[in-house]
């Protein structure tokens, strides 16, 4: 077992890899910002250490000085959580070549599934299905045009690189692709240092499914079936749940088995997630693998009775995984709302401020992942999430009624939150029927009054 951990990162997920390792008997050490000092993370993890001022690239991006805090504190493994540096191969790389274990799979691992060309270019030599798309990277504009009608408009441009929806462009005809084409790259070489995109045919109004994986040192990877994250916003998702309330149980066993089959391939360790985009016929097709613990692991967990990250700790320890294929049941359904400091009043323009008075539902069937409190200051300079809402119980109706509960006990005062906002959709006949597509978000802001959300 490892003996202690350091924790790469900050907020909710920070907070909930120091309670895994509290439950494992392994201590725990708290990077963290000028920002961050009274961050509950930081007051609950048994040492810790600043690295850097607020600005995320002058304190969590830095490699040398996290590990260096490592090194310090004596501190055998790192986990990354997600974000930051979870999925920097280099990173990785530099924790091994200093005897730390990185929890999380090998640099190898995160090249090849960081570079969504390559990972395309996996799945293809797995037989998972992919959507018709480019051979690779397109890296001038008269291949690229030439590549997109061959594909068919409208296209999807896509960075290699990153992730959130940054370089991100959709083409629906040839006169839009250069301007399109151009932008993507732009943004994708100011985000992630790396211009390079490819092409794939855009589907419409999909649904955007994951596998949850757990793989081994011993060559042992399950799934724990899937989450539904179709509704997003800005390709950014706002609520997931398990299971799908669209997919049949024929496609969920085979979206398993091929999500396991990749994995396999490439000997995949840790945790891992691989999405799916499926059609209104029900026909999937890979996208991408993201090779960290995800936002949305509660979910899984709550339905699964599986603790991710505690797993992620046991596998990094040399452990072979606590559960085998037949072992995984679902139970339950689940529903998760992420909570934003943000107004939607304002485009949910972040909203960073002191918090006056916060106090979390509870009752039965609630979960709250979090790291506010009452007097706490969330600070400009990182994400907008302040916390995850999950509900649950024995049926889909059961978890929403308790959703549409708990986000009415949910009081934040001092800043706007995008509470309101998640509790109309949740109470939105559409989505309670399960018909939500990728588009849902924006269709709901066409057509419902703003004064119901904000």
């Amino acid at each position: 077992m490892l003996k202690k951990v350091l924790i790469a990162n900050r907020g909710e997920i920070a907070l909930r890899i120091v309670r895994a390792c509290n439950e494992l008997g392994i201590k725990t050490l708290a990077v963290y910002s000028e920002a961050d000092e009274q961050s509950l993370h930081v007051q609950l993890a048994d040492e810790a250490i600043c690295i850097g001022p607020a600005a995320g690239n002058l304190s969590y991006l830095k490699a040398d000085r996290i590990i260096a805090a490592a090194e310090i504190a004596d501190a055998d493994g790192i986990h990354p959580g997600y974000g930051f540096l979870a999925e920097n191969a280099d990173f990785a790389e530099q924790c091994g070549e200093c005897g730390i274990k990185f929890i999380g799979p090998g640099a190898e691992a995160i090249i090849n599934f960081g570079d969504k060309a390559k990972a395309r270019d996996m799945a293809v030599k797995a037989n998972v299905p992919v959507i018709p798309g480019s051979d690779g990277t397109v890296d001038n504009e008269e291949d690229a045009i030439a590549t997109a009608k061959k594909i068919g408009f409208p296209v999807i441009i896509k960075a290699v690189a990153g992730g959130g929806g940054k370089g991100m462009r959709t083409a629906h005809n040839a006169v839009a692709f250069v301007k399109e084409y151009n932008n993507a790259r732009n943004e994708a070489e100011k985000a992630f240092g790396n211009g390079a995109v490819y092409l794939e045919r855009f589907l419409d109004a999909p649904r955007h499914i994951e596998i949850q994986l757990l793989g081994d040192q011993h060559g042992n990877v399950i799934h724990l079936g899937e989450r539904d994250c179709s509704i997003q916003r800005r390709h950014q998702k706002v609520i997931e749940e398990a299971p799908s309330p669209f997919i049949s149980d024929k496609i969920r066993k085979k979206m398993g088995e091929d999500a396991v089959k990749l994995a396999k391939s490439v000997n995949y360790e840790g945790a891992g997630t691989v999405e799916f985009l499926v059609d209104e016929n029900g026909e999937y097709f890979f996208i991408e693998m993201n090779t960290r613990i995800q936002v949305e692991h509660g979910v899984t967990e709550e339905v699964t009775g599986v603790d991710l990250v505690k797993e992620q700790l046991l596998i990094a320890a040399g452990q072979k995984l606590s559960y085998k294929q037949e072992d995984i049941k679902i139970t339950k359904h689940c529903i998760e709302c992420r909570v934003c400091a943000e107004d939607p009043g304002r485009n949910f323009a972040p909203c960073p401020g002191e918090i006056t008075l916060y106090y979390s539902p509870g009752g039965h069937g609630v979960r709250i992942d979090s790291h506010c409190y009452s007097g706490y200051t969330i600070p400009p300079y990182y994400d907008s999430m302040i916390a995850k809402v999950m509900t649950f119980g024995r049926t889909r109706e059961l978890a929403l009624d308790r959703m549409d509960r708990a986000l009415g006990e949910y009081l934040i005062r001092g800043i706007k939150t995008n509470i309101p906002f998640s509790r109309a959709i949740i109470r939105d006949p559409i989505f309670r029927e399960g018909k939500a597509t990728t588009k849902y978000i924006e269709e709901f802001i066409e057509r419902v009054p703003k004064d119901l959300y904000t």
